[in-house]
């Protein structure tokens, strides 16, 4: 019996698909050998494979007598190859992700973070295919094409928004955002234009700039090309917006960024549309949130664990009770040697502030909680104590309310930006972290909030409230990041980041 042929036109379509299915492979192995930092057997398996592809076509390569069957056959062993090739060599967070488990570095695998992470793969692996358009690589993007771009937009403004959109990840506290976020970063070729960076310190730098390039016409236009000339990948942890300066140039400020390409990966607590709400002059910031949503795909986790909580606690410095304080400078002198005596010092912080600290010395701060917190101090300020110092000591942290409820934001970022340098705390302390912010509660709490039926009336009940949207919001993550800087990990890592 003779075998079957395929009519002319239908070997026209299997040579066609075969040639481009050659020249697709090709060209894969050829931009990911030139983009990608990987090691001499990743790239030792990709040549083989892709020689092992070509031979395949080659074979395939003749106009007559060629079988349905066999034709199917080899076009299925092809996808099978060129499949198994793909995931050996596959990069990215959610590949890392899998292998720290499967090593033992993380729990199982939580179905929300999961879904966190497709998304992180899906921006990962859409960065790598664009990366000559996004012109990410530092070392691909000539100083000449930079200043012609820099001479065109001052005579004829160009916008060059990219064609990949970033991420802007959100949910509760302790879910793992920045974790996530952490892995995606890393997992990314260093020769990259990008930059992580916490929320707080991307505005301090914003607005050293903009002190700067006072007197220009549009300051924020020279300062987002500055931002943009050293990262294009820009990542931005704890997105949040509580001060009405910071609310009133975010727009304009992303307006120019995302038209000089900028692609924003951001965490937050909050939803998009729940930024800066209640905020003063808010009506100035909702096209920001537009804008946000618009270049950005937005996801939520909904994990309901806390896994800050699920570390060793009470193995920390948090001493809980009134008149501790020869107790906690006790602590102190036996962090910094027995023989060594600490001095007041100065601490410079941007834009030629400076800091007193009452006490200091190698690497260790002990400040009473008055002198840190109950002054007009802000988060430049405590960004630039972290600089200079690993350990914080802090004498008497009160139980916020209503009367000190202005101290309580100041130790909110205090606790943030100490978190975000991995920073050490030893303090004294009147209650739990649970307790110290127990009366901070947002306006739905409030209107939730049933009357006790004690001695005491419901007027006086409500009294000792401090009703506040952005400051009740922020409480869980205080406590949650109190309690994991209590524990032996956190230490651990601490001891690790400041090779102590």
């Amino acid at each position: 019996m003779r075998p079957v042929f395929r009519s002319s036109s239908s070997l026209s379509r299997i040579r066609w698909a075969l040639r481009n299915q050659e020249r697709y492979n090709s060209s894969t192995f050829s931009s990911k050998s030139r983009k990608l930092l990987i090691g001499a057997n990743q790239n030792e398996a990709l040549v083989n494979t892709n020689t092992c592809n070509s031979t395949l076509h080659s074979r395939l390569s003749f106009s007559r007598g060629l079988s349905a069957e066999a034709v199917e056959a080899a076009d299925a062993a092809i996808k099978l190859t060129v499949s198994s090739s793909a995931d050996v060599n596959r990069t990215g967070p959610l590949v890392e992700y899998e292998r720290r488990i499967s090593d033992g570095e993380l729990m199982t695998g939580d179905i929300c973070q999961l879904g966190a992470l497709k998304e992180l793969q899906r921006l990962h692996d859409q960065l790598v295919e664009s990366v000559d358009t996004c012109r990410l690589d530092r070392y691909n993007t000539s100083d000449k094409s930079s200043r012609s771009r820099w001479f065109w937009s001052r005579i004829m403004p160009q916008s060059s928004v990219s064609p990949v959109k970033g991420l802007y990840l959100y949910g509760g506290v302790g879910t793992g955002k920045t974790m996530l976020m952490d892995l995606f970063f890393d997992q990314l070729p260093c020769t990259w234009k990008k930059q992580r960076i916490h929320f707080h310190d991307f505005m301090l730098t914003v607005h050293s700039r903009l002190q700067k390039h006072k007197g220009l016409s549009d300051p924020l236009e020279v300062v987002a090309q500055e931002i943009a000339h050293d990262a294009i990948l820009l990542c931005l942890d704890e997105f949040m917006v509580t001060d009405v300066a910071d609310a009133l140039i975010l727009n304009r400020l992303f307006g120019h960024l995302f038209s000089n390409g900028i692609i924003l990966v951001a965490t937050s607590n909050r939803n998009p549309d729940k930024l800066y709400e209640g905020g003063l002059q808010r009506d100035l910031f909702l096209p920001f949130i537009a804008s946000l949503k618009e270049r950005n795909v937005v996801h939520e986790i909904g994990s309901a664990v806390d896994y800050r909580k699920l570390t060793s606690a009470e193995q920390g410095f948090y001493f809980i009770g009134t008149d501790l304080s020869t107790l906690l400078k006790q602590k102190f002198q036996e962090l910094i040697g027995g023989n060594v005596v600490a001095r007041p010092q100065v601490v410079e912080v941007v834009m030629g502030r400076k800091l007193q600290v009452p006490l200091g010395a190698k690497g260790c701060a002990y400040f009473p909680f008055e002198e840190l917190c109950d002054r007009p101090l802000g988060a430049a300020d405590y960004f630039g104590l972290f600089k200079k110092f690993h350990t914080l000591a802090l004498e008497g942290v009160p139980v916020f309310g209503l009367h000190n409820r202005t101290a309580a934001y100041r130790f909110v970022t205090l606790v943030d930006v100490m978190y975000e340098n991995r920073a050490r705390l030893l303090c004294t302390a009147e209650a739990t972290p649970q307790e110290l912010l127990e009366k901070i509660v947002t306006i739905s709490d409030a209107k939730s909030m049933s009357p006790r039926t004690s001695s005491r009336s419901r007027k006086n009940d409500v009294s000792e409230l401090c009703v506040d949207n952005e400051l009740g919001f922020a409480k869980d993550r205080t406590i949650s990041r109190l309690t994991e800087m209590n524990s032996k990990e956190y230490l651990e890592q601490h001891a690790i980041t400041h090779k102590l």
